[in-house]
């Protein structure tokens, strides 16, 4: 369902979590540019702002603990925040990439439930993960089968947990977030670097799916979510998914840069890497058609495009 929503309004005011993050520094800043007021929460109390447009506030899952004045004004949430998967996945990680999702968003709910408040939508990141690894299959939000590995698993609790705000009445929004280019961080700097320096090669065998999506098409999206109120589950990765192989190709031509070496195989990267190395071999193929049918007009369409201005 798509609603419109007037961003001029004075008053129009959002809480983000994971707001200093690679995705959430570019939301904030597509906010200010819309002069849409950003509240945010932090675990850092020394990183709390008391400018109008930038507040900040603390929260805790911890000790359950959250500033309800962070809600005060406040008509979307966009939630953002999760502990990063790209770190080995001990018993210990992995508990924390689960609890950083499902603890939050349930410390939000509960907020929310418990005090007055006018926020009308919550804009939840998800991502891929959701769907099975394959080398075939071309995925669309219809798609019901979830991944059974972990990341399956975090996508799928994550998800439910954001449910829960619709006993609030609040308008349930979720972008499934694909591989992210930036310049910034992320996995395109691991991805390019080897490449730069002359020892780039494919994963595997390449051939598994990688559904990319430029940083800015990603946050435009957020942006888009809000000021139409979209409603649903989109994905978030651009029109064009890429094998590992031509991500590799494209960087190597952009950096003008040969590649000799063989394929990496996926037993050294098991090796190295634990369990997380199915983040590099995973298959996602993905389609954007359901954020497009919407009017969303991507800028980075192209692989080569998006590599050539992340590489200017």
């Amino acid at each position: 369902m798509c609603y419109f929503v007037n961003l001029n309004k004075k008053e129009m005011r959002v809480l983000i979590t994971g707001a200093t993050g690679l995705i959430g520094k570019e939301i904030v800043a597509k906010c200010h540019n819309k002069g849409i007021a950003v509240n945010y929460l932090t675990t850092n109390k020394s990183k709390i702002s008391k400018k109008e447009n930038y507040k900040g506030f603390y929260w805790s899952t911890e000790t359950n603990t959250i500033d309800v004045d962070c809600i005060k004004g406040v008509d979307v949430i966009i939630h953002l925040v999760g502990a990063s998967i790209s770190k080995r996945w001990t018993t210990k990680q992995r508990q924390a990439i689960l609890d950083s999702r499902i603890k939050t968003t349930a410390l939000l709910y509960n907020t929310l439930k418990s005090n007055e408040h006018r926020v009308s939508q919550i804009i939840s990141a998800s991502a891929i993960g959701y769907y099975p690894d394959s080398l075939t299959k071309y995925y669309n939000e219809k798609d019901i089968e979830v991944n059974t590995s972990f990341l399956g698993e975090i996508v799928e609790k994550w998800e439910e947990a954001v449910e829960a705000f619709k006993t609030l009445n609040i308008i349930i929004s979720k972008i499934r977030i694909g591989i992210v280019f930036s310049s910034k961080g992320g996995a395109f700097p691991q991805l390019s670097k080897p490449v730069k320096y002359g020892v780039g090669a494919a994963m595997g065998t390449g051939k598994q799916w990688m559904s990319w999506i430029h940083i800015k098409d990603l946050t435009n999206m957020f942006m888009y979510v809000l000021e139409h109120k979209l409603e649903g589950t989109y994905n978030g990765v651009s029109p064009n998914p890429s094998t590992n192989m031509e991500v590799t190709q494209a960087i190597a031509k952009q950096v003008k840069r040969p590649l000799f070496l063989p394929n990496i195989p996926k037993f050294i990267m098991a090796l190295v890497l634990g369990d997380m190395h199915a983040i590099l071999f995973q298959s996602q193929r993905v389609s954007s058609q359901k954020i497009e049918d919407t009017g969303f007009n991507f800028k980075h369409y192209t692989l080569n495009g998006a590599i050539k201005a992340l590489l200017q």
